[in-house]
């Protein structure tokens, strides 16, 4: 059998980098999207430098307008999307009293409407091979809420939504659709919390540590897999227990 391409967006740092590396070491020709070219060729240099297949799709979630074709130049490149990873995200945080319209709506277009776009986009061609992984990057925050983001929890929320929906409208076709809600994760976007709010966040984790990427992916990969095809319309939580 060829190998299953898997489109990761959001794939040039962070959770989005472990999840090509991990689906790439496990056989995937994995297409890295996202807006800094330069660092998916980068990733995709060191993919192939391990053995691995790898290809650089830029994509910028923000101009809706675009997903469509961008996905379709895709799929007319590489012939199908068997695995997709929908990932990229923002965030634009304040305190709902204060948040500009133009915040709220960035981060719901990119979010979560750059993610249905994608999924739109490649749905024809698992479809048609009747096998398909989608696969939405979530939050904790979307389960709990959290104070200064009611966009990005909006946004982190509705995907919830979008996985059990499409679920059920896919499961037939052999197709599944799963969440994964991540923790506190080790990444960039969480780095620029002072010592202050770690050492309080850590209080709210029973394991009394931050996730690590690699959490993340190892579970987006096993999803991705035969292992995991009666598994749909789920949101797997890995967070060390913050939320239950």
């Amino acid at each position: 059998m060829s190998k299953r391409i898997a489109l990761v967006t959001g794939a040039s740092k962070g959770i989005g980098k472990a999840v090509a590396l991990s689906l790439a070491a496990a056989g995937h020709h994995v297409v890295l999207a996202a807006r800094q070219v330069d660092k998916l060729e980068e990733l995709a240099s060191a993919i192939r430098e391990a053995g691995g297949e790898a290809s650089v799709l830029a994509l910028d979630l923000g101009d809706t307008a675009a997903i469509d074709g961008k996905i379709k130049g895709l799929l007319a490149t590489v012939g199908q999307v068997d695995v997709l990873v929908n990932n990229a995200g923002i965030t634009k945080d304040m305190l709902a009293m204060r948040m500009k319209a133009a915040d709220w709506e960035e981060v719901i277009r990119v979010n979560l409407t750059g993610a249905f776009l994608t999924t739109q986009a490649v749905m024809q061609s698992m479809i048609r091979n009747r096998w398909g992984r989608i696969i939405n990057i979530s939050s904790v925050v979307a389960q709990t809420g959290n104070a200064g983001q009611a966009n990005y929890v909006a946004s982190k929320a509705g995907m919830i939504g979008l996985t059990k929906t499409l679920a059920l409208e896919l499961a037939s076709r052999n197709i599944t659709v799963n969440a994964v809600a991540p923790g506190f994760i080790e990444t960039d976007m969480t780095a620029v919390l002072n010592d202050q709010i770690k050492e309080k966040l850590l209080g709210l984790i029973p394991a009394k540590r931050f996730g690590s990427v690699d959490d993340i992916a190892n579970t987006v990969t096993f999803l991705a897999g035969d292992g995991a095809s009666y598994i749909t319309g789920q949101v797997i939580s890995v967070n060390g227990g913050m939320a239950m």
